[in-house]
């Protein structure tokens, strides 16, 4: 889990039954930004939707897997000393035995990843 080592959870809101908007906090002293990469550090992708996937199971209260991304779009890089707090939103919708999801991560007008898929 990255929760608690990787980022921390700064504040949460939950606008309505089935959507959740988080900020968080990197630790920009994780040794991932070591190997990635010294000198520059970058947010991994497999670390973003690791933060949807641990934040959307919190919500729902259920360990969740990603079971399909239909929709996957890493638009910005997240240097964590450029950007030490982004916001995460993610909307879901019940879909047989998995929830089907749309997530965001932000900051201010700055988007980093779009996704769209399932959680099972």
């Amino acid at each position: 889990m990255l929760t608690g080592k990787f980022f921390t959870i700064v504040s949460q809101q939950q606008p309505d039954a089935q959507s959740v908007h988080t900020v968080i906090a990197w630790n920009a002293a994780h040794p991932i930004f070591e190997g990635h990469f010294p000198d520059q550090p970058v947010v991994p992708g497999v670390c973003m939707m690791q933060t949807i996937q641990e934040l959307l199971s919190a919500a729902v209260g259920k360990d969740l897997l990603v079971e399909k991304a239909s929709n996957m779009k890493f638009l910005n890089m997240i240097d964590p000393r450029q950007a030490p707090q982004v916001t995460v939103e993610i909307t879901w919708t019940p879909d047989e035995a998995a929830y089907k999801t749309t997530a965001v991560i932000k900051h201010e007008a700055t988007v980093f990843l779009k996704f769209q898929g399932r959680f099972k």
